[in-house]
């Protein structure tokens, strides 16, 4: 089992300010920040869902290739509303929100691009 994952980003403050507006809609906040004269090397950001955070970022060099990461979501509307988000937050569209088949016959998701390419998806698993 995961207990926490992230990626490195090469603008913290973009980045940190994108996080939190795509992952909003999914129920996702910024829920911690230590910066780098606390960790000795660089700031990070935690989000989650209260009371932890399981998605960080850091600054620094951006992670090469870039990471996939899924965030798993309880239903369609909520895959819909990140996409939407995303994009608004200035993410680019990587695929729009519609079933992938090719996973599975209920697989929904969306992806977008943040802004150092790394793919970010929301998935919903559920029937519609």
């Amino acid at each position: 089992m995961i207990d926490h994952t992230g990626l490195t980003v090469t603008d913290y403050a973009k980045s940190k300010a994108f996080y939190i507006a795509a992952l909003a809609p999914i129920g996702y906040a910024l829920l911690a920040e230590i910066p780098a004269s606390v960790t000795g090397h660089t700031d990070v950001a935690g989000f989650g869902e209260p009371p932890q955070p399981d998605f960080w970022i850091a600054s620094g060099t951006a992670n090469q290739p870039p990471i996939h990461i899924a965030f798993r979501v309880a239903s369609r509307a909520h895959v819909d509303a990140f996409h939407q988000a995303a994009l608004a937050a200035g993410g680019r569209d990587n695929g729009p929100p519609g079933i992938r088949a090719h996973y599975h016959p209920n697989y929904y998701g969306a992806f977008v691009l943040d802004p150092d390419g790394h793919n970010i998806e929301a998935v919903c698993h559920a029937p519609a």
